[in-house]
Formats: structure tokens, C-alpha cells, sequence
């Protein structure tokens, strides 16, 4: 069952079919949705609902949207499903992360070819053992737009998300307490995964199924 409103609205996101584009940026922050779309040739707002905040608009004669997501691999899931249930084929996670390679520096671009799936909420879709992979025409083309817009410091990579930002990410709690978390950091860190956040391994893995 997918609980929408009476006019058609997914439950929390508060967008129908026909309100976001088949192409969809996903921010974490809200306020960062009219930042993106300020940069198209056109743009209105569609909703704003808790974290949920999109836009939808053209950019070069082609249609696009942003939605945010929150924080987290729940939120994520949630834009995911509703999002798709209305119509949205392509999804381009956009936000901040935490380099943990000393090679990439504040400013650098990441390019997730996939992720390590420590979010838990993909769990509750497939086994833990189903790779969470980006789609390789979108991968490439965000490295043909890298490449073509001369940004020279991106990073091709893979990226940890974690469920959690304080002890999920090594970083120890207001009394010290961070378990076992520590070990994993020098884990991630000697395999080359470039960075932690916490949303691209739960939309990796539901676009995919």
C-alpha cells in the first residue's frame, strides 16, 4: 500500500505525477533545493513538507526537479519510494561528505561508483550481500560533466554510508563513548573507500531493485 491524499500527493513529499521530472537532484538540505534551481533557466516550487522540498523546472530545454531528502538512509528511502511511485526514472544524490583519504581535500568533488552499505536501511529490502552500485550510464555521465566543465579535482569512488553521523562515522559522543566504530574507519580507509555520508547506499540499492 502507498498512502497519498486525496488529490493524488505521495504522503510525504506532497508531489503528485506530472509535479517532478523523469531527472531528479536529491539534496539533504532543504534550503539547498531553490540554491540548485536558481541555476536553471526556469523554476518553480511544487511543496515543502517536513524536510521534503522540491522544485521542478528546465535547464537548457530539458526538464528537471530536486527534492530533498533529509538526513539519513530513512528519509532517503522514503523520497526514493514516493518519487518513483510518481514517475522519476533517473535520481543524482547532491550534497556534502566526509573525505577520509588524506589524497581528497575540502572542495574536492566525489563520484560514487558505489557504496558499503552500513546504512541498515537497504537491509530491510534485500540481502547485505546485494552490491549497492550506481547505474553506469549516470556514473558516466557524471564523469563526462566533470571532464567537460574542467573540474579537475573529482574523485571516482567508493563511498561508506553510515546510519549514523557521530559513532556511525568514528567521531566519539558528547561523554566520549564512540564503541567500535574506530576500527571500522582504518578498515574503510586501507580498502580506498573515499569518504563517509549517509544516503547514497539506500538509493543506490532501491533505484536498483
Amino acid at each position: 500500500m502507498h498512502p497519498t491524499g486525496s488529490e493524488g500527493k505521495q504522503y510525504h513529499i506532497e508531489c503528485k505525477q506530472g509535479d517532478l521530472a523523469d531527472y531528479l537532484l536529491v539534496p539533504g538540505d532543504p534550503d539547498r533545493v531553490p540554491k540548485i534551481a536558481g541555476f536553471w533557466d526556469s523554476a518553480v516550487e511544487v511543496a515543502s513538507h517536513r524536510e521534503f522540498r522540491s522544485f521542478t523546472g528546465k535547464y537548457k530545454n530539458v526538464p528537471i526537479s530536486a527534492l530533498s531528502s533529509g538526513i539519513g538512509p530513512a528519509c532517503m528511502a522514503i523520497a526514493v519510494h514516493e518519487a518513483a511511485n510518481i514517475g522519476v526514472k533517473t535520481f543524482i544524490r547532491v550534497g556534502s561528505t566526509g573525505a577520509i583519504q588524506k589524497n581528497v581535500n575540502c572542495g574536492d568533488v566525489i563520484i560514487s561508483s558505489a557504496a558499503v552499505r552500513l546504512d541498515c536501511t537497504s537491509n530491510y529490502y534485500v540481502m547485505v550481500e546485494y552490491p549497492a552500485a550506481a547505474d553506469y550510464e549516470v556514473l558516466l555521465a557524471l564523469i563526462e560533466a566533470a571532464e567537460s566543465l574542467d573540474i579537475c579535482n573529482y574523485h571516482v569512488g567508493v563511498t561508506a554510508t553510515t546510519a549514523d553521523f557521530y559513532a556511525g562515522q568514528s567521531r566519539a559522543t558528547a561523554d566520549g563513548y564512540s564503541l567500535s566504530m574506530e576500527n571500522w574507519l582504518s578498515k574503510l580507509q586501507k580498502v580506498k573507500v573515499l569518504n563517509f555520508e549517509m544516503e547514497t547506499a539506500t538509493l543506490y540499492t532501491l533505484a536498483s531493485i
